[in-house]
């Protein structure tokens, strides 16, 4: 009996973007919610970011004041991190201008 289930699942996974898929249209009931999504996304990603660049300022500082030898490792790293952080979020600045225009 397991194994019959699990074909009939296995069959209607495979059956189901062909039995459910609609044709897709040009109309857009809620395309108006779009720029106002883009908003609060590029505000949750500035803050995050924010918020992560805050912490990996920090932890460099405390451990340059811990390890002075290390400080130009440190360094490097630390601008690595805040550059791959801001990163984030040009890549969702991008998506909204590419969503939205």
């Amino acid at each position: 009996m397991n194994k019959k289930m699990m074909l009939l699942v296995i069959l209607f996974l495979i059956a189901s973007p062909m039995l459910f898929g609609q044709t897709p249209g040009n109309n857009t009931p809620n395309g108006h919610w779009v720029p106002i999504s883009a908003g609060f996304s590029m505000a949750i990603a500035s803050g995050m970011c924010g918020l992560a660049q805050a912490k990996a300022v920090a932890a460099a500082a405390e451990g340059m004041a811990r390890n002075p030898g290390a400080a130009a490792a440190i360094r490097f790293a630390l601008l690595l991190g805040l550059v791959l952080i801001e990163s984030l979020a040009l890549y969702t600045l991008v998506i909204i201008f590419v969503k939205v225009t």
